[in-house]
């Protein structure tokens, strides 16, 4: 399964520099100079691409690849998608962390066994991972918390919830 780890949103400078919107936990080793990173363009083309370098300016990571040095040939990166097989990821030895892609699709079910819907993505914000649960009605977005979660199984592809007041009402 492929998972995204980055994607170009636009060119910075005239140098070939990229900012990357970074889906990745670990962006360190993921876009360490000399890394190897898969990429497929829109058009779904996919080629190999190298760090030259990285580095963060206004909380944003800007990545130059080698090869790439015009702001036109940074440009023509916008929307690439970086890619990681999960067969490659290395085993999470923490119970209670999981990868993204992991928590996708499983059904979440509160403490009272009421269905409340599934996983489309796990999102990532300042405040906290969030999961963005699909319901009959629409999307409800749940905080990943212990105090909220209360037990995840990857083999009864389940997650149980125990909402406060309100969190699952719509609107």
């Amino acid at each position: 399964m492929d998972l995204v780890v980055g994607r170009v949103v636009k060119a910075h400078g005239v140098t070939g520099e990229v900012v990357v919107d970074v889906r990745t936990d670990d962006p360190d080793t993921r876009f360490a100079p000399g890394s190897s990173l898969r990429g497929r363009a829109k058009g779904g083309a996919e080629r190999r691409y190298v760090v030259e370098s990285a580095r963060e300016h206004s909380g944003r990571l800007l990545v130059r690849f080698d090869g790439v040095a015009s702001r036109d040939g940074a440009d023509s990166l916008r929307g690439t998608l970086f890619l990681v097989d999960s067969a490659d990821l290395p085993p999470i030895e923490e119970p209670d962390e999981f990868y993204d892609h992991q928590l996708e699709g499983l059904q979440v079910v509160t403490t009272t066994g009421t269905p409340v819907g599934s996983v489309a993505e796990v999102l990532h914000t300042a405040a906290g991972e969030l999961l963005s649960v699909r319901t009959e009605d629409g999307e409800v977005l749940v905080p990943f918390v212990s105090a909220i979660v209360t037990a995840v199984s990857l083999t009864d592809q389940t997650i149980e919830i125990d909402p406060p007041e309100g969190l699952l009402e719509l609107g």
